[in-house]
């Protein structure tokens, strides 16, 4: 579901369906007629009248295609958590936590679904473009979605309680609010693509550690952080090596403790992971221009894996 949500994106596919059906949606297009009334529906908004012009039929059903397998997929994992739920809820199978969990996991699924729609709104309007504020929205909603499903998955798996250190617990929960600010961030690049602009490492630009349109573009200033491509970029890159400090901080501090051989794994994990997601980020920045969707779709897969990890370390050193 978020490889094809950053194709989505990257090929610039999300405002290809500009309906939403619940249950008719899930079928595309099967004939010619249908195919030529969807894309005279999106011929009445913004993106077809100011960008696309150009576009043929086969040209609108590519871009088709990946919205309609975004949204195919999300309605697919609503049956895979809903049918199983409600064999075990009627087989008496779920403790009472675990059947709170799972209401709250289906509440954030459903929640979620909304948040998409609500993302494609903003761009039929008048900007042919989604708010990057919805789409930061849209992105953290299912990184937050899956990181809570594989919490209570891990307390299936992991039922013991232990004794823990509460400071080191709280380091790690500092860690993990850094690291889903900087997915909101990432989020807010991809929004913006402000990953297309400053294609330069360690400089944002050939001598300069800051580009003079981080701080000139916007005003008031603050805006430049929230809303313009060159300071989003700059917050991003930022935060970037403050994570990793903060997760080298976390494996230097365990290594002075006492911790068992899975914890001792999350942790290991943590940081190699954090290496391998700053290079992606690197090289995302150095290549996103010959291939946005390669290295665009990497470095997002790279967030989700260095969430998973922290949120393994998290339990592992919460109960």
């Amino acid at each position: 579901m978020v490889v094809i949500g950053g194709i989505t994106r990257l090929t610039h596919s999300g405002l290809s369906i500009s309906n939403y059906k619940l249950i008719s949606g899930t079928i595309p297009p099967m004939n010619d007629v249908e195919w030529q009334e969807a894309f005279n529906l999106y011929k009445q908004y913004p993106e077809y009248q100011k960008l696309n012009t150009h576009f043929s039929l086969q040209d609108f059903k590519d871009i088709y295609f990946w919205e309609w397998l975004h949204r195919f997929i999300g309605r697919i994992i609503g049956l895979v958590f809903f049918i199983p739920f409600l064999y075990f809820l009627l087989k008496k199978q779920l403790t009472t936590p675990t059947i709170k969990k799972s209401l709250l996991l289906m509440a954030l699924g459903a929640f979620q679904g909304f948040l998409g729609w609500y993302m494609v709104k903003s761009g039929l309007v008048d900007n042919p473009d989604v708010s990057h504020y919805r789409l930061a929205a849209h992105l953290t909603t299912a990184f937050i979605t899956f990181a809570y499903t594989f919490w209570v998955a891990l307390d299936l798996m992991f039922p013991q309680k232990k004794n823990i250190d509460k400071g080191f617990r709280n380091l790690i929960r500092f860690g993990l609010a850094l690291l889903i600010l900087q997915i909101i961030y990432g989020a807010f690049v991809a929004g913006l693509d402000a990953g297309f602009i400053h294609n330069h490492w360690p400089l944002m630009s050939e001598g300069k550690f800051m580009h003079k349109t981080v701080y000139i573009e916007q005003n008031p200033l603050y805006k430049n952080f929230i809303e313009g491509k060159s300071g989003v970029q700059f917050v991003h890159r930022i935060l970037a090596y403050i994570v990793v400090l903060f997760i080298i901080i976390i494996w230097k501090k365990s290594r002075k403790m006492n911790v068992t051989q899975i914890q001792s794994k999350g942790i290991k994990a943590l940081l190699v992971m954090i290496g391998v997601q700053f290079l992606l980020g690197v090289l995302t920045i150095l290549l996103i221009n010959k291939m946005p969707v390669l290295f665009g779709v990497a470095h997002q897969i790279g967030a989700f894996f260095l969430l998973t990890i922290m949120t393994f370390a998290l339990h592992r050193f919460s109960k």
